[in-house]
């Protein structure tokens, strides 16, 4: 079953709460996304361990053939 964007939204924001989230399904078929994340808790960070911040935020969804998120292409930001 796949995930639905409020899910992935929900995860996200359980570990940044007050980030800015915008989650797109890319192909209409609720198993290609596109996450766009602005949050304070980048600053600092390099770009793969904002991406590895945010992938460990989705825990076990994401890992191999059993997680439930297929594709995400992930952006992510720091606030201006």
């Amino acid at each position: 079953m796949a995930m639905q964007a409020h899910e992935i939204e929900a995860l996200i924001r359980k570990k940044f709460p007050d980030a800015e989230i915008r989650i797109d399904d890319l192909a209409g078929d609720g198993n290609h996304y596109a996450a766009f994340v602005t949050a304070e808790e980048f600053r600092g960070l390099s770009r793969v361990k904002q991406h590895q911040a945010v992938y460990a935020a989705l825990g076990d969804q994401m890992q191999g053939s059993n997680g439930l998120l297929h594709a995400l292409a992930l952006t992510t930001k720091v606030p201006a």
